[in-house]
């Protein structure tokens, strides 16, 4: 991986080859060793490695952004060619202000774990062996996914931004299924791929798996439902895409806009963009070089904030949170590592205090409806059961839900104590589980009677 000293010397180096009025630069190197395993065998090991060399010049109230892989003494001056042809033919934004000055505050530098640097293709396979052997007992085949990710991202500006950081993170995720179409899931992250707790993950997998056996059909209808953490974290991941950032903020598309200090889910629900969170280890400034902060989103159902980039932040009259994107994203700035606070309950609570419920691990493919009421569809997999007095009582068929996010969190009976580190493209959550009541499902349609 790129050290400091070498990544800095080449973004200066690109600079000083520029001839704009200003100037950003911004290195990334990914290492990517991923193994997947389908059928409780290995098809796929990967080790690469990837570099991105973004070039942002600005003239004249033009902006263009030029991108290479090839970070020779040639592929520089290309980009730089590039970049300054752009500007040629680039319409001026009257809206664009400046890159950003400098930001001083201090940040760490390296979260390199030697835990996930050592965690090998022999360590890979054992964990994948450990999933196969759990699952045959119960005639299940394991599938998913062993992920380590490195990355070093370094940024300069013409104004004096210098910033650079590397750190790793692993995942693992598994699907454990059988005949009869049953299956269970299990997802685990950890900046220390040694501390992936590879025995639990196959043990729920597999015990979601086998429960899932002759599941019941039920009504559509309003249901008290538990879910699970990385339920929960997949609702959040699309409140977020729909509203945190500051572009749909601005812009009017967003369901924050005009609501600031007014109330818009339960009073227990709190959410905080958060990425100084130890368990994230998350890379601690953004793509323009500026210290990411902390920033609450919602706090006891209030919306308190969203989170802005340096453009966006001068539309919207603040100051940047320190969330841009890489520069030539179209997204905006969005949040990436959020927390949502923790209550008293367990899952096991939950459970008992349950007259009749379901409970969800997870959701597939969910989708946005409407995303200013904050509506979106999915359904539910790899493990919805029956909660009657009390107590799991069978298994449910995958139910479709539509249903406003907001709506839900406004509905919340019970949240955890305890709280996971769940991700999801490229987003950590910290999320517990949650008990919501009359939350919308319906059921699926039979597989036979599909086109």
């Amino acid at each position: 991986m790129i050290s400091k000293d070498q990544a800095l010397t080449l973004l200066e180096k690109v600079l000083s080859l520029t001839k704009a009025d200003m100037a950003e630069a911004v290195l990334e190197k990914n290492r990517l060793s991923l193994t997947r395993f389908a059928e409780s065998k290995i098809h796929q090991n990967i080790d690469t490695e990837e570099t991105i060399l973004y070039l942002r010049t600005a003239r004249d109230k033009k902006v263009s952004v030029a991108v290479t892989g090839d970070i020779s003494e040639e592929g520089l001056k290309s980009v730089v060619a590039r970049g300054a042809a752009m500007l040629d033919y680039t319409l001026p934004d009257e809206k664009f202000a400046s890159f950003p000055p400098p930001d001083t505050t201090p940040v760490a530098e390296n979260s390199l774990s030697e835990g996930t640097a050592s965690f090998g293709p022999d360590k890979r396979a054992e964990a994948v062996q450990h999933i196969a052997n759990v699952g045959r007992k119960g005639n299940l085949e394991g599938s998913g996914a062993i992920r380590l990710e490195t990355k070093a991202l370094a940024v300069a500006n013409s104004l004096g931004a210098r910033r650079y950081f590397v750190g790793n993170s692993a995942q693992l995720s598994a699907t454990v299924s059988g005949k009869d179409n049953i299956s269970g899931w299990a997802i685990e992250y950890n900046p220390d791929a040694s501390k992936l707790n590879v025995a639990h993950v196959a043990k729920t997998a597999t015990e979601k798996a086998v429960t899932s056996r002759a599941p019941a059909a039920l009504p559509d209808g309003q249901y008290t439902v538990i879910l699970e953490p990385a339920a929960v974290g997949q609702l959040l991941l699309l409140l977020a895409f729909m509203g945190f950032g500051g572009k749909t903020f601005v812009q009017q598309r967003s369901f924050m806009s005009g609501k600031l200090g007014q109330k818009i889910a339960g009073d227990n629900f709190t959410v905080i963009e958060d990425p100084t969170d130890p368990d994230f280890k998350a890379i601690p400034f953004d793509y323009e070089g500026v210290a990411r902060k902390k920033v609450p989103l919602i706090e006891n159902g209030i919306a308190s904030g969203v989170v802005y980039n340096s453009y966006y932040a001068g539309l919207g009259g603040t100051v940047s949170t320190g969330h841009a994107l890489p520069p030539n994203n179209s997204y905006g700035p969005y949040p990436k590592c959020m927390v949502v606070a923790g209550g008293e309950s367990s899952i096991e609570e939950m459970i008992r205090n349950t007259e009749r419920g379901i409970l969800i691990t997870h959701f597939w493919y969910l989708n946005f409806l409407n995303p200013m009421r904050t509506m979106v569809t999915g359904t539910t997999k790899d493990g919805t059961f029956l909660i009657e007095n009390g107590a799991v009582k069978s298994a449910v068929k995958n139910m479709r839900t539509n249903q406003s996010i907001l709506e839900a969190f406004s509905n919340i009976y019970a949240i955890s104590k305890e709280r996971v580190v769940y991700p999801q493209y490229s987003v950590l959550m910290k999320v517990p589980a949650m008990q919501i009541g009359n939350f919308n499902l319906a059921a699926e349609e039979e597989e036979e009677s599909k086109c």
